[in-house]
């Protein structure tokens, strides 16, 4: 307190870290050195003051009474979640030791694993990839969430740009296609409802009945899987009505003539047949899309990754994003179509990263994280490599989030394998860490963040001082790096350092950049064109939107767009269909992000307890009833949830909301205990929702 005994009172600004979207500016109340509040910056034009329930309640997980505030060991088995705790100085020397015993017979065997725990691009790759660069370990194919439907994207409109988030609310016919963005994409939501209020109609393209479909004018429910035959429906009927633009498609499109023949074999009658939907639905659709378009009003597509976690997840996004060039809906700022903004930012990863400290003379390994299951139970040979010996995780929780978690389970179990997690919480895979150590949470420490929303570069001051013995990733990467005997300069610098080379301020797009700047501000918009492709300028090798697209080609991919079915359909794999019966997806749950959030029991008491939509005809033939606990259940595995019966699940599906701690569920188990290794068209990426189950009760 300050001498008249009142509080010491300041405000902080910082970032959302989580991986969302609308990556919101963050106004930290501080009390004497305790975070008391976190609101949103209200002068930040997408943020706008709202925070969504969960980064709301941020203090609550700050100061949780589970955080970890010290470094720990493992004293039990592997899995039981028992630990004494050590210093930071033990744990720093047992990890150098063991990984300096393991790189000099092969450093390969040594593979990070981490996601999007924190988007910062300085406690997200920075330090840590220096410390792996430098190491010679093995490289991580980061696919878990968007890989299929950004290469889809990327041949077709050359990177991942689309339209701006401010122009939504001028649009007139939004799609809203594989996404839920109440629970997801709030700020986007706010827009979207203010073009509603303005008469603009929302069309939701979803299997399920999702809270934003519930709002929106209408819902298209299709199996999961169909959007790409959708997409070539929707072409059909845009082309064979006349309600193309011609003279956008001249100018600024390659390979119209082959897409008009293409799209041919693609009738409503037979897509209707393949969505699961009805021909008058696609019909409508098309010409309410083509009819908007040719008004010059906005026709706009938020296209989200939902739909691009299925076989042919890539090849639906660039049959998607196919349709705004078609029209010529990308002319209107309000119009065309955003999957992700992320590649507006000209990122400085060469700098943050530093790739050139791999040693060289030998080629580099790189491992998928969505088949880490599978991987960590291979052993050495001349395809794979050597066997991965040690794994150390930070920025994810893979025991919960990877696919066909069994396998993950059984890998991570192996007492060979020597594992360190770095975390806030003691979490499904914290429990099979050798060594687990203290990180520090958005509030504690300096990054600085792109979107993939939105065009703001966000600025995070560290609002608090870390709690217990917690330390950021950076320091902790640091240290190890100095004990591994690392001396190159880069691991000396300081995380303000780091942050100041994140964007390329001699880009045009970035040229406001300055790191003191923003730190005071918090937020500076990208220098972005109101439309981005209003005049053509993809950034394509030909410099057109793609409908052929000779990359592909080379690649090994139809250059056109095409229909590719699920791994798992009734009508793709019938005699799988027959044990197997019901599709199954597991999006996010509204209160939690991914497995982040699962251990606030104030969000975990509002999310209830896990449970299976289903719909009435299903559950019919079953005997189940609304609260039943029944068991879901395939070949690679089964886990139990309270069932729902309910039309907001279309005949055929089932819809378990994800992703719980297993050791938060009942069973032990969540619902990727049935989810596939298996890979997506293009872009490695996994198939959450390219699942059949059978469901009975428990």
């Amino acid at each position: 307190m300050n001498p008249e005994g009142t509080m010491n009172t300041t405000i902080v600004r910082a970032a959302c870290p989580h991986d969302c979207p609308d990556t919101c500016a963050l106004l930290v109340t501080v009390k004497d050195g305790v975070a008391t509040q976190v609101h949103g910056d209200p002068d930040h034009p997408t943020t706008a003051g709202a925070l969504c329930t969960k980064v709301a309640r941020y203090t609550e997980r700050t100061y949780h009474p589970d955080r970890l505030l010290h470094p720990m060991k493992r004293i039990g088995k592997k899995g039981e979640g028992k630990f004494v705790r050590i210093s930071w100085d033990e744990a720093l020397d047992t990890i150098a030791a063991r990984l300096k015993a393991i790189a000099v017979r092969d450093p390969r065997a040594i593979l990070p694993y981490s996601y999007a725990g924190t988007m910062g691009l300085v406690q997200g790759e920075s330090m840590a990839a220096r410390f792996f660069h430098r190491l010679g370990a093995s490289l991580l194919d980061r696919t878990i969430c968007a890989s299929a439907g950004g290469a889809g994207y990327k041949y077709t409109i050359g990177a991942r740009i689309g339209t701006d988030i401010e122009q939504f609310q001028n649009a007139r016919l939004i799609l809203i296609w594989g996404g839920n963005p109440i629970a997801s994409n709030l700020h986007l939501w706010m827009r979207v409802q203010e073009a509603k209020r303005r008469g603009a109609k929302l069309i939701a393209i979803d299997p399920y009945r999702s809270l934003t479909a519930d709002k929106c004018h209408q819902h298209i429910a299709l199996m999961p899987g169909t959007d790409a035959a959708l997409a070539l429906g929707m072409m059909h009927v845009l082309i064979r009505e006349d309600l193309i633009d011609y003279d956008y498609i001249a100018r600024h499109t390659l390979g119209f003539e082959a897409l008009k023949e293409r799209v041919q074999e693609w009738p409503p009658e037979r897509v209707a047949q393949v969505c699961g939907i009805t021909t008058q639905e696609i019909e409508q659709l098309a010409r309410e899309y083509g009819a908007t378009a040719r008004r010059g009003e906005g026709a706009v597509i938020r296209l989200n990754y939902g739909l691009q976690r299925v076989h042919g997840g890539g090849m639906a996004v660039r049959n998607i994003a196919c349709l705004p060039a078609l029209v010529g809906a990308w002319r209107h700022a309000a119009g065309g179509v955003q999957l992700s903004v992320s590649d507006s930012f000209p990122k400085n990863s060469q700098a943050l990263q530093r790739p050139d400290l791999m040693p060289a003379g030998r080629a580099p390994r790189t491992i998928n994280m969505s088949t880490i299951g599978n991987d960590l139970l291979r052993e050495a040979s001349p395809e794979f490599g050597p066997k991965i010996e040690a794994l150390v995780v930070y920025n994810a929780n893979p025991l919960a989030v990877a696919p066909e978690s069994p396998k993950v389970a059984q890998g991570f179990a192996r007492e060979d394998l020597f594992t360190v997690v770095l975390e806030h919480f003691q979490t499904d895979t914290a429990d099979f860490a050798d060594i687990l150590l203290p990180a520090t949470t958005q509030l504690e420490h300096v990054d600085v963040h792109a979107a993939y929303g939105h065009h703001y570069m966000m600025a995070n001051n560290a609002a608090i001082a870390p709690l217990g013995e917690a330390r950021p990733n950076t320091e902790i990467f640091r240290l190890l790096a100095a004990r591994m005997g690392f001396d190159e300069p880069c691991f000396a610098e300081s995380d303000d350092a780091i942050a100041a080379q994140a964007f390329d301020s001699r880009n045009v797009r970035a040229i406001h950049f300055d790191w003191d700047a923003l730190k005071q501000k918090g937020w500076q918009k990208l220098n972005m064109p109101e439309a981005p492709f209003a005049d053509g300028g993809f950034p394509t090798p030909s410099g057109k939107c793609e409908f052929y697209s000779e990359r592909m080609k080379a690649d090994g991919f139809d250059p056109l767009p095409s229909y590719i079915p699920p791994h798992e359909s009734v009508a793709s794999s019938p005699e799988l269909g027959k044990p197997y019966p019901l599709a199954m997806i597991s999006p996010p749950a509204r209160n939690f992000l991914n497995s982040t959030f699962v251990n606030v029991k104030s969000l975990r008491d509002t999310e209830g307890e896990p449970h299976l939509d289903i719909h009435p005809a299903d559950a019919a033939v079953r005997g189940i009833h609304d609260g039943d606990r029944v068991r879901i259940h395939n070949e690679r595995g089964s886990f139990v949830m309270k069932a729902r019966v309910t039309d907001k699940a279309r005949p055929g599906l089932v819809v378990g909301l994800s992703i719980w701690w297993k050791k938060l569920a009942s069973d032990g188990k969540n619902a990727n205990e049935v989810t596939s290794q298996r890979l997506t068209d293009m872009g490695r990426g996994p198939t959450f929702y390219d699942v059949l189950v059978q469901v009975e009760k428990a």
